[in-house]
């Protein structure tokens, strides 16, 4: 273990790695109770909150970001949808480089990624969109020979601060000396940064908090008018000599009007209901505010709206440019995730179990499909150049697929025809084109023999046309005459037959003998492949 060092240059100590860090203890310092008042927050409250987690006590704010995803269904929808987003997308390795020693890297990774799937762990670090930062303990499984992970324990938040001098480092507090910093090795952190600064402050749920704290006053003052004015008002109308008992009695009638919808009065008194004006358009008011804000909170975390505000409607260009952006957000998000599970668990992986690979690197943890590597450019490249080589290992790691073991089943693929658009850029000169389609057609990795040294003979220089110019000239040069003396179409048919004897396909027929001729050799010497 002597000089294995993470990311940071911290030392990895086989003592810590091989205990629990962080689990609940119950009793106070990693409680999973809440400690806040959840009975309603305001707006001075909230900007305390707000600043005594900058100043290094982080447990309110991160307590009142939960409260915000249990609480604000809109926001606990799209953020679902984000974090939803990258956890389903394929993971690969990918080497150092391509030695043998590197790919050795990436398989021990591999390996270890073909027995699990880490959809729920990649999920519960994008947390951290919401929260700044996410914390997951690494259970290390040390009874055999290789140190591998058995489970990546998500750890609340709350159990953790960032150092209060610099606000950078993640800390966690321990029994007998407080708080201390992070063991290397043991945690995977993920930090999430919507803006620059620190790293508290860097996720969604701090801004969304005051959208959130908006919409429960606009939410409560609108449920106020809706149980004033939901009915309409009710007025009691008696007699002149009504009796006090009388009158209470039509008061109850009213009440019970509003609650039970039913009454019963003497024929001397009368209720009457009165509409009020304007109700509509002032409670459109309330609504307006909630959706603003519900479109705010929809730019904040997707960074659109058209998919997620129920009515809002826009044209396709408008939808394929947010589109891109969701796209945008995912590769980032996928990116810093990819990042963190590299440096803290796939580099301790390969020290632990391979030692330190020095200048040659360490192998990569990628999620999703590389921005720099279109697949469907690559299709189409391979068609287009059929006998173009790579290498195997770089299409399945830019198609996501896996190597092949011994005894599995498989299909191999070929190279078929290029597109009919590619197709449709031949001209008649274009020997080479021609040639390298006729090569696809035939299976793309053989050796020319004499037919396709022929063919590419017959289609250099003017190509098909100096083949058919003796035979095709007679006829159009006979029928723009024709046109031009004003002759009929009955008057060019008749002279078919004198034009037909002008025709010379002397050139074509020897081309053909010597294609045949080249052909029956090849066939003689074996170069034909014969299925």
């Amino acid at each position: 273990m002597t000089g294995l060092v993470d990311i940071h240059g911290q030392p990895l100590r086989r003592a810590d790695l091989k205990r629990e860090l962080t689990p609940a203890d119950g009793r106070g310092i990693r409680t999973i109770h809440t400690q806040l008042e959840q009975s309603g927050v305001s707006i001075d409250r909230l900007a305390v909150l707000l600043r005594e987690a900058e100043e290094g006590d982080p447990r309110n704010y991160l307590e009142i970001a939960e409260l915000i995803e249990e609480r604000d269904l809109h926001y606990l929808a799209v953020l679902g949808v984000r974090r939803r987003q990258v956890s389903q997308l394929p993971i690969r390795v990918v080497p150092a480089d391509e030695s043998a020693e590197a790919e050795a890297d990436a398989e021990l990774l591999r390996e270890w990624l073909r027995s699990r799937e880490l959809e729920d762990e990649i999920f519960d670090m994008l947390d951290a969109i919401g929260k700044g930062f996410s914390v997951a303990e690494i259970i290390w499984e040390t009874s055999a020979r290789e140190w591998m992970p058995i489970r990546l324990e998500h750890r609340l938040p709350q159990w953790f601060r960032f150092d209060p001098v610099s606000g950078q480092r993640l800390q966690r507090q321990d029994d007998r000396l407080g708080w201390i910093d992070l063991e290397p090795g043991k945690f995977v952190t993920h930090l999430h940064r919507a803006k620059s600064g620190l790293p508290i402050r860097g996720g969604l749920a701090r801004p969304v908090a005051w959208a959130w704290c908006f919409k429960a006053f606009g939410l409560r003052d609108w449920l106020r008018f809706i149980k004033v004015y939901g009915h309409p008002f009710r007025m009691g109308r008696y007699h002149d000599g009504a009796k006090p008992e009388e009158k209470q009695e039509l008061y109850r009638a009213v009440l019970d009007i509003a609650s039970d919808a039913a009454a019963i009065l003497p024929e001397s008194m009368a209720i009457e209901f009165i509409e009020n004006a304007g109700t509509g358009a002032r409670s459109d008011l309330y609504k307006d505010l909630l959706a603003t804000l519900d479109a705010a909170v929809s730019k904040a975390v997707l960074g659109q709206t058209l998919t997620t505000q129920e009515g809002e409607s826009g044209s396709y260009s408008l939808g394929q440019v947010h589109d891109e952006v969701r796209g945008d957000i995912e590769r980032a998000d996928a990116r810093q995730v990819a990042a963190a599970l590299t440096n803290q668990l796939g580099r301790p992986m390969v020290l632990l179990n391979r030692g330190d690979p020095g200048r040659r690197g360490f192998p990569r943890f990628a999620i999703g499909v590389e921005e720099d590597a279109d697949p469907g450019q690559i299709a189409d490249l391979m068609h287009k150049v059929p006998r173009l080589k790579v290498r195997a290992t770089q299409l399945r790691r830019i198609y996501g697929l896996e190597e092949p073991e011994q005894d599995d089943e498989t299909v191999t693929g070929g190279i078929g025809a290029p597109p009919e658009a590619a197709m449709a850029r031949a001209q008649g000169d274009d020997a080479m084109f021609l040639f390298a389609r006729a090569m696809a057609r035939a299976g793309g990795e053989r050796d020319p023999d004499g037919i396709d040294q022929a063919l590419a003979e017959m289609l250099a220089g003017d190509g098909w046309e100096r083949f058919m110019d003796p035979i095709i000239g007679p006829v159009l040069s006979a029928a723009k005459a024709a046109a031009a003396r004003g002759d009929g179409m009955e008057a060019f048919r008749s002279s078919l037959p004198e034009i037909f004897g002008r025709m010379d396909d002397a050139e074509l027929l020897g081309a053909l003998r010597r294609m045949g001729f080249s052909g029956r050799l090849s066939g003689d010497a074996g170069l034909i492949d014969r299925d």
